[in-house]
């Protein structure tokens, strides 16, 4: 199975929680740990690498936390899984300045699937800026409560029957 581990998924999570409430800047660590159901001391260990790659900043001191060191709409996925995960490669014949390459690679008719999958996998997340996951949780957001709108009006209906 070829998934992205838990510190990519959450690091995903993390960044599309400041994105969503920059306007609230900055975020504590705390409202992104309660929201996001993961402990504060994760999210400290995934803000470290995100600020290492320059995607973070943090605010000390009282109403410190965090915020965007650039706008959603220049953040690409990529980037944020590549902070956490390190370099996009589904095998690791094609993981970039290998000490110890393999010795089957300028004859391998694998390798260079393999080579291609990894490029079409980082092309897809460097598609995708955190704006457009904003949208997206937006829409969702206002799918979810128009439809709790209706179950709404409808429980009313069927009560007054």
């Amino acid at each position: 199975m070829i998934k992205v581990s838990t510190r990519g998924r959450y690091a995903l999570r993390a960044m599309l929680d400041l994105a969503l409430h920059a306007s609230e800047m900055p975020v504590p660590r705390h409202e992104i740990s309660e929201r996001q159901e993961f402990s504060p001391d994760y999210v400290a260990h995934l803000v470290r690498e995100l600020r290492g790659a320059g995607l973070v900043a943090g605010i000390k001191g009282p109403g410190g936390g965090y915020v965007l060191a650039r706008d959603p709409e220049f953040i690409r996925l990529g980037e944020i899984v590549r902070a956490v995960e390190g370099p996009i490669a589904v095998v690791d014949c094609v993981l970039p300045n290998q000490e110890d390459p393999c010795h089957r690679q300028d004859h391998c008719v694998t390798h260079q699937m393999w080579v291609r999958l990894s490029a079409t996998m980082a092309e897809f997340l460097d598609s995708i800026t955190l704006a457009d996951l904003c949208d997206q949780a937006r829409e969702l957001e206002l799918e979810g409560a128009q439809g709790e709108a209706g179950t709404s009006a409808m429980s009313s209906l069927t009560a007054a029957l």
